[in-house]
């Protein structure tokens, strides 16, 4: 989904945001200057490094991303950000994941038949292509929330979002799956668990 969906919704006070230390990772994969004038726009400032030390330092993680898993992998991993990213998550760190960001932080991806960071259990698969279906999906959909998440709060049940992709992630557990769109079969387009958060 597009970041407009969550337009960054933190649900914390602007002085906690000023205290917080925002990363934006960039390992080549695109979409940052949307992530950066997002936050801009709520008065908060991120940092887009591609230092893992840096990543390491962050009270909050915002992981984008356009472009194919297999490349993103292997510069996640020559980067060392593929460790910083695991090692956040494991420490409870907020972490949001957009668009390649949020299919690559399962454990495989379909799409270059691709080893991901394995963040949460399960598989990014690609798109059928039915009949009068077009790949790449692009357009507005309609979004069914599963159960409520703090990061959706007030947005309107039945709402349309843009997307833009051929793959979409499909965690091995259902109580990860936040909201459900529909391209020929119904699938997964927002991920909520623990301190994670993708779309």
């Amino acid at each position: 989904m597009a970041p407009g969906l969550i337009n960054f919704r933190l649900h914390e006070s602007s002085r906690h945001f000023k205290e917080s230390v925002i990363v934006i990772i960039d390992y080549q994969a695109g979409n940052l200057t949307s992530v950066v004038r997002s936050l801009k726009a709520l008065g908060v400032e991120g940092t887009v490094t591609q230092d893992p030390v840096v990543v390491a330092q962050a009270t909050r993680v915002i992981f984008p991303g356009v472009g194919a898993a297999g490349k993103a992998m292997a510069t996640l991993r020559e980067l060392g950000l593929d460790q910083a990213l695991r090692q956040s998550f494991q420490r409870g760190i907020p972490i949001l994941g957009i668009c390649l960001g949020a299919q690559v932080i399962l454990e495989h991806s379909e799409e270059n038949d691709t080893v991901c960071l394995g963040l949460l259990p399960g598989r990014t698969r690609a798109l059928s292509r039915g009949e009068g279906l077009k790949i790449p999906h692009m357009g507005w959909n309609r979004v069914r929330f599963l159960r409520a998440h703090q990061i959706f709060k007030g947005l309107p049940e039945g709402a349309e979002y843009y997307f833009v992709h051929s793959y979409y992630p499909a965690p091995a557990e259902t109580t990860m799956v936040v909201g459900v769109t529909d391209h020929g079969i119904e699938f997964p387009c927002a991920i909520g668990w623990r301190n994670l958060v993708a779309t």
